[in-house]
């Protein structure tokens, strides 16, 4: 199931920067846009609406898919006389291709002009089209320093056989940096001082593989559940960094019994404000070891959906404590830690990949 992606948090989206505008940095803050894949939307979406239009990486872009079922992301500016090609300003897919509002070329999935209304196709009018890739109908663009091309590949989610629910998506917009959240997954101490879990432990070191980190850690949480009362849980988990954009998260919880997976996705729109996209999915609840609590007593076809909701409601809770935070904090570039914090630091030394040398502090331009 597809929840819009557009939950934003009143109060948090101000003093939003121009689409375009780029800030320069100092040793006080962080560049805009880190280089790495970040979402867009879903497959779903895309062939629901024809032809997304959205602003992304302090851009706006234009998403659509073609009859054989290839994905476009690229700029929403015609290569021919500058058009906007979102909906908005009349553009349109017509058999798979984007269709110009203002002169009629059409631009295949490759970004290359294929057809114009009243001459030969303009192979020199090319669309700046961006990297795709696809994860279990998510969409992912990759954004590359100066524009080079993908460094890295985001890896396939581990298969562990079928019975997952449908997603749940929930989206909030703030003024942010991908950089600061993602740091949540090694910030051990804020887990239970902002989120009040208890028995947080950190299982294993934080361990890094080129653009990859993984972090393993385990928690007891008591929630209250709408009408079913409060709901105490007994959680493991393994959390995998992949760049500044993509988190992927595998819950284990162990009183119920229950399989869940997260992504927490981190966007730039504009070099001030980001989309936090957290996506969720739950296991197949079989046999649950609490009949109540795990829906052991509704039909098997029911459980899994419903309860993903209460994961996504439960994880979006969580998401709002940390945006009251995020959203007003400042970039410390050498916190006073101490032995309680995690390993910040080791992960701040891994972010350090997706900027450009730190004497080029001007952001990459558009």
């Amino acid at each position: 199931m597809f929840t819009s992606r557009r939950n934003l948090i009143p109060g948090e989206v101000s003093n939003a920067m121009p689409i375009g505008v780029h800030r320069k940095t100092n040793i006080r803050s962080l560049p805009p846009f880190p280089e790495g894949w970040y979402f867009i939307g879903t497959r779903e979406t895309v062939l629901k609406k024809q032809l997304v239009h959205q602003a992304w990486m302090g851009l706006n872009i234009v998403m659509w898919c073609d009859e054989e079922g290839s994905i476009c992301v690229a700029e929403s500016i015609c290569a021919h006389m500058g058009s906007d090609l979102g909906p908005a300003a009349g553009g349109r897919v017509v058999g798979g291709r984007l269709v110009c509002p203002f002169h009629g070329f059409e631009f295949d999935t490759r970004g290359r002009c294929v057809a114009t209304p009243a001459a030969a196709p303009a192979r020199s009018a090319q669309l700046r089209v961006f990297e795709t890739r696809e994860i279990d109908g998510l969409i992912f663009a990759w954004w590359g320093l100066h524009g080079r091309p993908s460094q890295w590949q985001l890896p396939a989610v581990p298969p562990n056989g079928g019975g997952w629910s449908g997603f749940q998506i929930r989206t909030v917009r703030f003024r942010g940096h991908p950089q600061e959240t993602s740091e949540n997954s090694v910030d051990i101490a804020h887990l239970s001082y902002v989120h009040g879990y208890g028995n947080v432990t950190n299982e294993t070191p934080v361990s890094i593989e080129g653009p990859c980190l993984e972090s393993r850690f385990g928690f007891t949480t008591n929630r209250k559940i709408a009408k079913i009362g409060r709901l105490s849980l007994e959680v493991s988990a393994i959390a995998q960094v992949v760049g500044l954009g993509y988190s992927f998260v595998e819950f284990q919880e162990h009183s119920i019994g229950m399989d869940a997976r997260l992504w927490v996705l981190a966007t730039p729109v504009d070099g001030t404000l980001i989309d936090l996209s957290i996506v969720s999915r739950v296991r197949e609840l079989r046999n649950p070891k609490r009949r109540i609590v795990g829906l052991g007593f509704l039909p098997r076809r029911l459980r899994a959906p419903i309860m993903n909701k209460f994961v996504a409601d439960l994880q979006i809770q969580d998401v709002r404590q940390d945006v009251t935070i995020w959203s007003r904090k400042h970039y410390v570039p050498r916190p006073r830690l101490t032995h309680s914090d995690g390993e910040v630091m080791k992960y701040r030394a891994y972010c350090a990949q997706f900027y450009p040398d730190p004497l080029d502090c001007e952001a990459p331009s558009s």
